[in-house]
Formats: structure tokens, sequence, C-alpha cells
């Protein structure tokens, strides 16, 4: 989530995230991984991808997994569609709340326009940026402190349109929810496209987490979970890495 500005704490550590932003990232951590594998338990009680209204139309499923996931990626276990329905449901309310609280706080706390609004600097770096991607070459000294073009419209795609996206893809899904609203499920094809275009949401949302997972610990895992644990986040000299 967020950079933080705050005095250094020393000439090359400052606090980079605050206590309001680690808390929340940590819950979205937990409320994640519990509706992905709670999800998987759902898609599990039908292993198969249709477009429309229903699947029993007769037109023959795009995407089947014939045996669904393992027992080992699905919570609360088993097939138990009906506790993994309440699992997903109740954790989906929970990130639902916490976003919506994060996007509260990046607006207050002046997060939104100071770190991830892109400036005219920054649209000019996309194709440094791009390359040094590539070549997995990060920042250092001040420019480790603030995120580059490719970081913020990632997080900023994350944050206004998959997310929401997901999360409007699964109210489909729910025929309660779907009452507040009565037939805005069939702009998106009916039901079971919109279960389809939910799975395809999270998984594209597994692949930005697997992504900054991945570049979390190239970049230097301690230094990154020590700023999202304590705040403290290290920054190396230019002298520093041209001495290596």
């Amino acid at each position: 989530m967020g950079i933080e500005d705050s005095t250094a704490a020393s000439p090359h550590a400052y606090l980079r995230h605050s206590l309001t932003v680690r808390i929340l990232h940590w819950i979205n951590v937990i409320a994640l991984c519990v509706l992905f594998m709670s999800g998987l338990q759902i898609f599990n009680a039908h292993p198969a991808l249709n477009w429309g209204r229903s699947s029993y139309t007769g037109a023959p499923a795009f995407f089947t997994l014939a045996h669904g996931f393992p027992s080992w990626m699905t919570l609360p276990g088993g097939r138990w569609l009906a506790m993994g329905r309440r699992w997903h449901l109740f954790f989906a309310w929970i990130f639902f709340m916490n976003g919506l609280i994060y996007v509260v706080y990046c607006i207050l706390s002046r997060h939104l326009a100071r770190d991830l609004a892109p400036t005219r600097t920054d649209w000019r770096s996309i194709g440094r940026s791009i390359v040094d991607h590539l070549h997995l070459r990060h920042p250092t000294g001040e420019a480790a402190r603030r995120y580059n073009i490719l970081q913020k419209l990632a997080y900023l795609f994350v944050i206004f349109a998959l997310l929401p996206f997901v999360i409007l893809m699964g109210w489909a899904l729910s025929p309660r929810l779907d009452t507040v609203i009565p037939g805005w499920v069939d702009i998106v094809g009916g039901r079971q496209s919109a279960r389809t275009l939910h799975f395809i949401a999270a998984w594209t949302l597994v692949a930005f987490v697997l992504v900054h997972v991945f570049e979390v610990l190239i970049s230097g895992v301690y230094n990154q979970l020590r700023s999202m644990v304590t705040g403290r986040f290290v920054v190396a000299s230019e002298h520093a890495k041209r001495s290596r």
C-alpha cells in the first residue's frame, strides 16, 4: 500500500508505511487468502464456466476442470458448499469495508494525490521504467522513496478498476443482493456470465499478487517485510550501490 512522508529516522532510514496502512494491508492479506480459497471451494461445486443466465441451457461450458481444485487449496475444506459460501461472504464484507476505509484514508491523508497520481515526469519516464523492470533493476537513493509510473498505474488499476469489478461480479452472484437493483445482472449477460467474469477477475488479481510478491523477493525481502511490519524502510544510497 502507501508510501508515507516522514522525517527520516537516520540518513538512510525513514517511516515508509503508517500504522493505519500496515493494519489495513495485513487485514487485506488474510481476507484475500480466505476469499480465494473459499472461492475455489464454491467453484468445485460446479467446476465449469458458462455464459448466460443459466448453466442448464444445454450450451457447452467453455472451460471445465474435471476434478476441480485440490482440497488443500480450498477452505473450509472438502466439498462443503454451504459453509464455503458463508466463509466467502463473511470475508467479502471484511474485504469490502477494509478497502473502503483504505480509499477514504488515501484521500484524506493525500496519499492518493501525493504518491499515486502520475505526474508529467512519471509519464515521460514510462519507457525507462519498462526497461528497468525487464532488467530487474530497482531504484536507489531518493528514487527508492517514490513509486515509479508502472507501480502507480498498477495500484490505481487494482484499487479503482479490478477490485470494484471483482466485488460487483460477486454481488451479481447473490440473489438477495441482486434484489437491491432488480435486473441489473442481465447487463453482463446473466448470473453465469457474472460468475465467469468474477472467476477471471479473481485470477487476474492473483497474478497481480504473484508479481507483487516476486518484486518484494528480488528487491530485498527483509527490508520490504520490515517496512510493512514496523514501518521502517532502509534506503540504499547510490554510493553504496556503486561500491558493490
